[in-house]
């Protein structure tokens, strides 16, 4: 803990924003703690109206009655005070000199009150001091005072003690014990009431700091997701003009070395324009709060986007769809969960061998979903199954085809179930396949 601020304030920099942080918190500190005071006082003057003939035979009783009187008729204006206040606190949302002199006054009143009662009541200096150290004990640990707030009242209570001790006409030998006696007490209070308030400062700072940095932290996530957003927007008529000409040129009669040169032309900027729409994707996904869905037939659905692969993987890869439930119906975006079943589907794909199985297997269980896609490819290494969710995952692999990765996909897989309130998970066993496994709120069918 720095401790600094036992004999400093904060930074100026941050000196306003706690001040008025500790001020709020002294104002409920004074309601609660004169709510309190005051309903001890009024339990004792019901006490003395239940018992009056036992109460009035204690020692020193005219000095009690006196002082019970002036704590029940004091403290409800350090009530309605404290109120006032905090209903004004909330409205403007910055303290004031007249909130930090009340807290002053408070902590000085509880002060003087329990060395009043201790003190003059009892006329015994062995015992003066009970109530006086609980009194400073209690205001150094509720309130938050500022350095030279806290030498002030030291200060003071020093003259109220000194007051009260030629008031009740001391011995000179007791004057001096007492007065020692609370020198040592006023020198606790000043250090565990700087210890709080350091305690406390710290805690602050540390506070702001977090804030200053989630701060940093979301606007480098918003420029980022905006450059990605842009660099990929204003990279797709380039690509699109180069992908045009190599058409164009495949119109006229070229050799077969062109016709190589312009195949890889146009595969390079598919693969670019893949590139491109996982970029955008990622960004887009991080930016939107809430997607709109459709309470959908999960069997009729993903059966339709089945039947899609099957047409274009011909006999390479055997995609096929198994419901082991009966309706199964989910709140899905269907733009973007078809591109979570495409991406699945491709990886598992990418990574079999021609003639494989891809299984798509659709259940249900009380209220959970469950979509599972399970290739019998290659597997994926157990080093690399933590990584392949992170963007820009370097578990990327290169498909048994060639095909490449950007490391984005699975990123983007993840980020399109959290959205739905659902989870992804992967296992996976080398030479053995993997399984992707989803699971999402079941809704009922309409």
């Amino acid at each position: 803990m720095n401790t600094h601020f036992f004999f400093n304030s904060l930074p100026i920099k941050y000196r306003s924003q706690y001040r008025d942080h500790y001020t709020y918190q002294n104002l409920v500190a004074i309601r609660g703690a004169s709510m309190i005071f005051l309903l001890l006082n009024l339990i004792i003057r019901i006490l003395y109206l239940v018992f009056p003939v036992s109460l009035t035979k204690a020692q020193n009783f005219p000095e009690f009655n006196f002082s019970n009187w002036v704590f029940i008729i004091v403290t409800p204006v350090f009530l309605i005070a404290s109120n006032l206040f905090i209903v004004g606190f909330k409205g403007r949302k910055k303290a004031t000199t007249g909130m930090s002199l009340l807290v002053f006054l408070f902590a000085l009143y509880i002060i003087v009150c329990g060395m009043y009662s201790s003190f003059i009541a009892t006329s015994d200096p062995s015992n003066a001091l009970t109530l006086y150290l609980v009194a400073l004990s209690l205001i150094s640990v509720i309130f938050v005072f500022e350095y030279y707030e806290t030498v002030l009242l030291l200060v003071a209570v020093e003259v109220f003690f000194t007051s009260l001790l030629f008031y009740s006409q001391t011995p000179a030998t007791d004057m001096l014990y007492n007065q020692l006696i609370s020198a040592i007490l006023l020198s606790g209070f000043y250090f565990t009431s700087r210890y709080f308030f350091t305690y406390k400062a710290n805690y602050y700072l540390q506070v702001i700091e977090i804030r200053e940095k989630n701060s940093e932290i979301e606007k480098a996530s918003e420029f980022k997701n905006q450059v990605l957003g842009m660099v990929a927007h204003d990279l797709r008529n380039p690509i699109a003009a180069v992908e045009s000409i190599a058409m164009m040129m495949e119109l006229d009669e070229v050799d077969e070395d062109t016709q190589d040169n312009i195949n890889m032309m146009k595969a390079s900027c598919v693969k670019a324009r893949s590139i491109i729409d996982d970029l955008l994707e990622a960004a887009q996904n991080e930016n939107i709060a809430v997607f709109e869905t459709r309470n959908t037939d999960l069997n009729q659905w993903l059966n339709g986007i089945v039947n899609e692969w099957k047409l274009q993987q011909g006999n390479k890869v055997d995609v096929l769809f198994i419901n082991t439930a009966g309706a199964v119906n989910a709140l899905i975006n269907h733009e973007k969960f078809h591109r979570v079943i495409d991406n699945l589907i491709s990886n598992a794909v990418k990574f079999s061998k021609d003639r494989d199985r891809v299984d798509i297997r659709l259940s249900q269980q009380n209220n959970v979903v469950t979509i599972e896609v399970q290739d019998y490819g290659v597997g994926i290494p157990a080093a690399m199954l933590p990584e392949i969710f992170n963007q820009f995952s370097k578990a990327g692999r290169t498909g048994l085809r060639g095909e490449k990765s950007t490391g984005l996909g699975l990123s983007i897989v993840r980020q399109i179930i959290e959205k739905h309130k659902g989870s992804i998970s992967v296992t996976s066993t080398e030479g053995l396949g993997s399984t992707f496994t989803i699971t999402l709120p079941a809704v009922n069918p309409l």
